[in-house]
């Protein structure tokens, strides 16, 4: 399949995991200019070149082609040395320049809506607007080291081909840490037969950095500040969850970016159609 250059503008970024192929990757999503949806794989992000490093809200041109092996439509294979990376677009006058973007992507008032629009419309990508935020569960994982095949993984050469232009871009990184605790959110969607509670598991990149400043600025006293930011703060806003799909289970699904605008004012303009 022919590949072609595009410019996307990145809304989401996962949390790295090992990868036998390539050390690690992390998940990365965003839409295009013409706002088609699009799953980037692989992005070892910590292993390119600091000048194409991009962080969420911010465009970047690269040349990618619809992924032979993963057929949901939104995944695309991308070509990591073509990133060049532009503009970011500011929070300013309450994201009223990332408002008209968000608002491009299919939009779901319930958790069943969505898994409905995957089973017909093979949606993968979309976002979530939840009513009410009930809890968030901390949960320390059963492992808190890597297994010995993950750090197989981690530790094989960083060299992955044409991931790097030139020899001395290759980076010698600190082994990636693996995060002791899982972060879910549950929360309440109304529904044709009432409101409903739902939980899922968040894995958003900048979730996990949230816990290690947390945690470096109050040592064992970290999930408070920790959960007020993610109880209170982001409750308080406008609050929506980008969800993306497991390729091997798509029924099952994570929260992998927070979409958190202040709340509109009484009588502005609807926020985009609820399916």
């Amino acid at each position: 399949m022919a590949s072609k250059l595009e410019r996307i503008l990145i809304l989401a970024k996962t949390y790295p995991s090992p990868s036998a192929k390539h050390t690690e990757t992390s998940c990365v999503a965003g839409i295009n200019e013409h706002g088609q949806m699009r799953r980037l794989y692989p992005v070892p992000f910590r292993m390119i070149a600091e000048n194409q490093q991009f962080q969420k809200w911010q465009w970047v041109t690269l040349r990618v082609e619809k992924s032979p092996a993963d057929h949901r439509p939104e995944s695309h294979k991308v070509f990591v040395d073509t990133i060049q990376i532009g503009e970011t677009i500011p929070p300013d006058k309450g994201w009223a320049f990332r408002r008209p973007w968000w608002e491009k992507i299919p939009t779901f008032g319930s958790f069943d809506a969505l898994e409905q629009a995957r089973q017909t419309q093979h949606i993968s990508l979309a976002l979530l607007r939840p009513k009410r935020i009930e809890r968030l569960e901390v949960t320390a994982v059963d492992n808190p080291e890597w297994t010995d095949e993950e750090l197989t993984k981690l530790s094989q050469e960083q060299s992955q081909g044409n991931l790097f232009s030139e020899d001395e871009q290759r980076k010698q990184l600190k082994q990636l840490e693996k995060m002791p605790f899982d972060f879910h959110y549950h929360y309440l969607c109304d529904t044709p037969d009432g409101e409903r509670a739902y939980r899922h598991k968040i894995v958003d990149w900048e979730v996990a950095m949230l816990f290690r400043n947390c945690r470096k600025s109050h040592g064992d006293a970290w999930e408070t500040p920790f959960r007020a930011k993610l109880e209170q703060d982001f409750a308080a806003r406008d609050l929506m969850f980008m969800m993306g799909n497991i390729h091997r289970f798509q029924h099952q699904w994570l929260i992998i970016s927070l979409i958190y605008p202040p709340k509109p004012a009484p009588g502005d303009a609807a926020q985009g159609c609820l399916f």
